[in-house]
């Protein structure tokens, strides 16, 4: 369970992903909401609304942890900070996710992006 959660976290961070309407209306909850690193909250319909063909950032993401928090419930909780195309990283985050078993499938139907100091600094 956690490293399919991590993978698709990390899946969701790559730009293909970001970038396909048909993935992200499998990955995310109908009911998902997001309050973004600005503090903004976001819809499902308002990311699908403003997906771009512009490559975004790159993401480095670390200290995965999942906690089990209801059956087919889990929150997955780690760092990450952007990636700039010489490395070096900015915007640290706490991210949290809530993950949703359905049908046989994960739905994330929440997550959060919470300013922080330094990650470790290593990208992967």
């Amino acid at each position: 369970m956690a490293d399919e959660l991590e993978a698709l976290e990390r899946e969701l961070h790559r730009s293909v992903r970001r970038r396909s309407r048909e993935r992200l209306l499998v990955l995310l909850h109908p009911d998902f909401r997001e309050i973004g690193y600005s503090g903004r909250e976001h819809s499902r319909d308002a990311i699908l609304a403003n997906l771009s063909d512009g490559e975004p950032p790159g993401v480095h993401a670390e200290g995965f942890r999942c906690r089990r928090i209801a059956p087919g419930t889990v929150l997955v909780t780690y760092r990450s900070a952007r990636v700039s195309a010489d490395g070096h990283l900015s915007r640290h985050a706490l991210r949290s996710s809530v993950w949703l078993r359905e049908a046989g499938h994960w739905r994330m139907i929440f997550h959060q992006g919470t300013p922080t100091g330094q990650t470790s600094g290593h990208t992967t």
